[in-house]
């Protein structure tokens, strides 16, 4: 489980096929710290686990689901990507929570200045904005935000100095491709109302069990 706050920007070392996958090399720069093999990292909002670290360059071993639903499989040595190690229970809750498994890629139709900020326009699967409502949250690139707009199919939302000049959002241009992660309490809601729609038995327990836990009423 991660925040969707940045730690720092690394880049890729290497990304060279791997049996059906890719086995990526990254310099996790400060985040390296303390990193053992099993970790969990999330690299651009994508959660993987390490499985080799050599300073700060640490390995990872990219399947091929991951290949088909991420950015991942455009990565080149020297892409940058956003880094954060996984959620202590110890930590402080900035963000949201974000699982690092990336429901769709989108791809950027606006990146710039306005008068009143900077701007960042999303076009995203359409199958997606059940779960993507202003003033909710969503990750982009593993960067936790909130959405300003969402109109079918473009999500925007607005990037703060800080955001852009640490994380990798702020070299974004039109036409990049970016991995975006809705918000995990959407996910049950949608499906407890899908619930409520065609009395599926599996998931009318699922919806009684959001009941008893107060999600829903």
């Amino acid at each position: 489980m991660f925040t969707g706050l940045v730690e720092s920007i690394g880049s890729v070392v290497s990304a060279d096929p791997s049996g059906a996958g890719v086995r990526l090399r990254v310099d996790l720069g400060p985040a390296s710290e303390g990193v053992r093999p099993g970790d969990s990292i999330a690299l651009g909002g994508v959660c993987q686990t390490v499985t080799e670290i050599a300073g700060a360059v640490a390995a990872f071993d990219a399947v091929t689901e991951t290949l088909a639903k991420t950015t991942v499989g455009r990565w080149r040595p020297g892409t940058r990507v956003n880094i954060e190690r996984s959620l202590r229970p110890s930590d402080r809750m900035g963000g949201h929570f974000v699982a690092g498994h990336v429901d769709g890629v989108g791809k950027v139709i606006e990146s710039g200045q306005r008068a009143d900020g900077w701007w960042l326009r999303v076009e995203a699967p359409p199958e997606l904005f059940a779960e993507i409502a202003p003033k909710g949250s969503v990750a982009i690139d593993g960067v936790s935000l909130t959405v300003v707009e969402a109109e079918t199919p473009v999500l925007s939302v607005t990037l703060i100095p800080t955001t852009l000049h640490e994380t990798t959002l702020g070299a974004l241009a039109a036409g990049d491709a970016v991995n975006l992660e809705t918000d995990l309490l959407a996910k049950y809601v949608r499906r407890a109302l899908a619930a409520m729609a065609t009395g599926d038995e599996a998931d009318r327990r699922l919806l009684d069990s959001l009941g008893r836990s107060g999600f829903i009423d």
